[in-house]
């Protein structure tokens, strides 16, 4: 029997109190993904950049180093798959986990994803909860 969200209970949510200050990053062309990844992860104490595109977000990483990125793969101008592709191959980001965002649940776009580095795949429409996993996830294991 799992008894999730009492005190002194551990849950997919026990984790919560160490995503304080963790810095996550959310590459999504649509406003209302972002925003709702914004909040949930503001919620759970994380400090969340945000950007539209992949030509928007390399400057962002470059300039403050997130822990943790999610990145979309239907976008313009670059795509998801290229913006993994290109974070990855930098030396100082290579170990940043990048968990792929997308509407698509495709064994060909999980397995393209892993091709171009990516280090989980999520889909949309996420959960609250599934988006705090994942970042829990990721976050002890970046350096």
């Amino acid at each position: 029997m799992c008894r999730e969200g009492q005190k002194g209970e551990t849950g997919p949510l026990s984790d919560v109190a160490d995503l304080k200050g963790v810095k996550v990053m959310v590459i999504d062309d649509s406003n209302t993904i972002r925003k709702s990844a914004e909040i949930f992860l503001v919620q759970a104490g994380c400090q969340v950049l945000v950007a539209e595109d992949g030509f928007d977000a390399l400057a962002k990483i470059a300039d403050n180093q997130p822990t943790v990125i999610f990145c979309d793969i239907l976008m313009p101008r670059l795509d998801g798959y290229q913006t993994c592709a290109l974070i990855k191959k930098n030396p100082r980001f290579a170990s940043t986990p990048v968990i792929m965002l997308s509407s698509k649940d495709g064994l060909f776009d999980r397995a393209r994803g892993r091709m171009v580095g990516s280090d989980e795949y999520l889909t949309k429409p996420f959960t609250k909860e599934s988006l705090i996993k994942t970042v829990a996830t990721h976050a002890g294991r970046a350096t």
